[in-house]
């Protein structure tokens, strides 16, 4: 099985994620590979720390596109994992979605997310009440910074072209019956640590949106979009959640009102730095 991470200035998390990979497989069960894209920190150091366990592939170019390619085109195995390196992920759960992938008619999966809320200013931890409860937040493979797939799965990937939400275009050119949310598999996520941090990922989250639908991608798994039945439906089911709708409204509208000063524009990623802390 071969796990592929691109890594762009990942020297203070790259180790925790290759730990928890490793910590379980026995020599030659994983075909990791780094690439180190554009860095200006010790990300390649951290990565080629580990010696023979991980390869890693270096490129200049900060582009995570470009990288995934670079680190397809090392990568020797399948099924094969697209992992972000800013998430923790274990032996034990790899070992869950390579069993997954196996299973006849899947072609792509992704583990059970945790999110770390440690630290989280309340309206972050408002947002994610609701955003985890979404039906496609729960059933899609985005928004877990790993997506697995068989070589049939890998072949419609290749065929994507890069775009910013690359997570979410992977989840959508497959339908559900497709792909799988593995519940035996966990990846922990790190959300963004305060408002502001929110506000910007949410601001990249409607540019890779605005994006897709416009390159008119085939998209079998449909959309992803929020619908205002989806909010209606969690209120009439829970009452209390209707506090932290608001929130998640709010969160939504400022942040769309932030993309439009933009629109068009793809250039500027608004990477979130606080989940790297």
């Amino acid at each position: 099985m071969s796990i592929v991470i691109p890594a762009h200035n990942e020297a203070r998390v790259l180790g925790r994620l290759l730990d928890g990979l490793l910590e379980g497989a026995a020599p030659g069960e994983l075909d990791i590979v780094v690439v180190p894209n554009g860095c200006t920190d010790g990300t390649a150091r951290v990565a080629a720390a580990y010696g023979a366990a991980v390869r890693v592939v270096e490129s200049r170019e900060a582009s995570k596109a470009a990288a995934l390619r670079l680190g397809d085109a090392a990568a020797r195995g399948f099924p094969r994992l697209y992992v972000d390196a800013d998430v923790e992920l274990r032996t034990g759960d790899v070992r869950a979605l390579a069993a997954a992938l196996d299973r006849p008619g899947v072609r792509a999966a992704a583990p059970a997310r945790r999110l770390d809320m440690t630290g989280r200013a309340w309206p972050v931890r408002s947002y994610y009440r609701v955003w985890t409860r979404l039906p496609e937040v729960r059933r899609g493979l985005f928004g877990r910074g790993v997506v697995g797939v068989t070589r049939a799965g890998h072949d419609r990937l290749a065929a994507l072209p890069g775009v910013i939400a690359d997570d979410l275009a992977s989840s959508l050119a497959f339908a559900a019956g497709e792909r799988t949310v593995v519940g035996t598999a966990h990846v922990t996520v790190h959300p963004p640590r305060t408002l502001g941090d929110l506000l910007r990922r949410r601001e990249r989250a409607a540019a890779g949106v605005e994006q897709l639908e416009r390159a008119g991608l085939d998209q079998p798994g449909g959309s992803a979009r929020t619908r205002p039945a989806d909010l209606a439906a969690l209120v009439r089911r829970e009452p209390l959640l209707a506090p932290h709708v608001g929130v998640f409204l709010a969160v939504a509208v400022i942040a769309r009102a932030r993309r439009s000063r933009r629109r068009g524009d793809y250039s500027q990623w608004q990477r979130d730095e606080s989940s790297r802390a």
